[in-house]
């Protein structure tokens, strides 16, 4: 299980941000609705790499979906 964790990267939603081009606040908002899974220390939240880029390919199949 340690392996495992050594081979996920954390970014913080100031990262989070940045990568998708949105506010910190709109961050905080697919985290608190459960779209962008995360986890908590302390008062701050990371959010696994991985997840960031799951859900911008599933924002993309949902928008291609939407028009076809």
């Amino acid at each position: 299980m340690a392996a495992d964790l050594d081979d996920v990267r954390f970014l913080t939603v100031a990262e989070v941000a940045e990568m998708m081009r949105v506010s910190k606040m709109t961050v905080y908002r697919l985290v608190h609705s459960g779209e962008l899974p995360a986890i908590r220390f302390g008062r701050s939240f990371r959010v696994p790499e991985s997840a960031v880029a799951s859900a911008v390919e599933n924002h993309v199949a949902d928008r291609a979906a939407d028009s076809a």
